[in-house]
């Protein structure tokens, strides 16, 4: 057996400094903690989300945190070509890269059986969390990272991985989503990095109907015993697009507060 080489490792491994960074669904929730995330260890970001004026308002808040990194904001709807286009184009445009892409937009109109699902709703369920977050990765690939690399999170759900009969349409959206992210990681390696997070339930405006009506009894569930915080998924993501992440590739990684451990969902 050969012995092994021993690499002083820098202490700065998770910097993000002098990258660029594009944060869909960022005007509050994970995109929002993400953003700010990001900024905190030196990148650029740039904010993108369908309503102009709350997108604005996360991008002061963010420009007040005082880091060194840069905040753009496009506002755009993810399903649109011309949105996505010109947000990616925004990155390259204004601060030169596109190293880092997020795909958090995610919605979720359709409660209950699907035998009662209104098809329509499905279908945009499966166009916005699926197909806008490959149409982003398009986007990325031919303005830079085809030629550069870059690394790719999409934000994904326990509810991809185990069925909920709750949210079921939203669920089978997240499973395409993750199956979406192994074959990206598949065929874009080995210069571009793609995985995804599979998050429980998290305390956002988005996930309101989950637990707001007893907070407690929603986290009994839990090993943790509390409801996850944007910050818990932010740091995650963090890290994953981090050089101290350059052998992870085509994962889904949860951050459940051990929900799954659990055998339920």
């Amino acid at each position: 057996m050969s012995p092994i080489t021993l690499v002083a490792m820098s202490t700065d491994l998770s910097s993000l400094s002098g990258r660029t960074a594009l944060v869909t669904g960022a005007s509050r929730g994970i995109g929002l903690a993400t953003a700010a995330e990001l900024l905190a260890r030196g990148a650029n970001v740039v904010i993108t989300a369908r309503k102009p004026e709350p997108l604005e308002a996360a991008a002061e808040q963010l420009r007040a945190l005082g880091h060194k990194g840069q905040v753009s904001a496009v506002a755009g709807n993810a399903g649109d070509d011309a949105a996505r286009a010109e947000a990616v184009a925004r990155a390259v445009t204004e601060f030169g890269s596109l190293d880092i892409l997020i795909n958090n937009t995610g919605i979720n109109p359709v409660f209950g059986a699907l035998m009662d699902a209104d098809l329509n709703a499905v279908s945009k369920i499966f166009d916005v969390n699926v197909v806008a977050a490959l149409g982003y990765v398009q986007e990325a690939y031919r303005a830079w990272m085809a030629e550069h690399g870059g690394a790719v999170v999409n934000v994904a759900s326990v509810a991809g991985i185990r069925s909920s009969g709750v949210i079921s349409a939203y669920g089978a959206s997240k499973a395409a989503l993750i199956r979406l992210t192994e074959e990206l990681a598949w065929q874009l390696g080995p210069k571009i990095r793609v995985n995804a997070v599979a998050p429980g339930v998290v305390k956002t405006k988005f996930a309101d109907a989950l637990y707001s009506a007893d907070e407690e009894r929603a986290a009994s569930g839990y090993p943790l015993k509390r409801l996850g915080e944007p910050e818990d998924v932010a740091r995650l993501i963090a890290f994953l697009v981090s050089d101290e992440a350059a052998w992870i590739t085509g994962d889904v990684v949860r951050v459940d507060g051990g929900l799954l451990a659990t055998g339920s969902l």
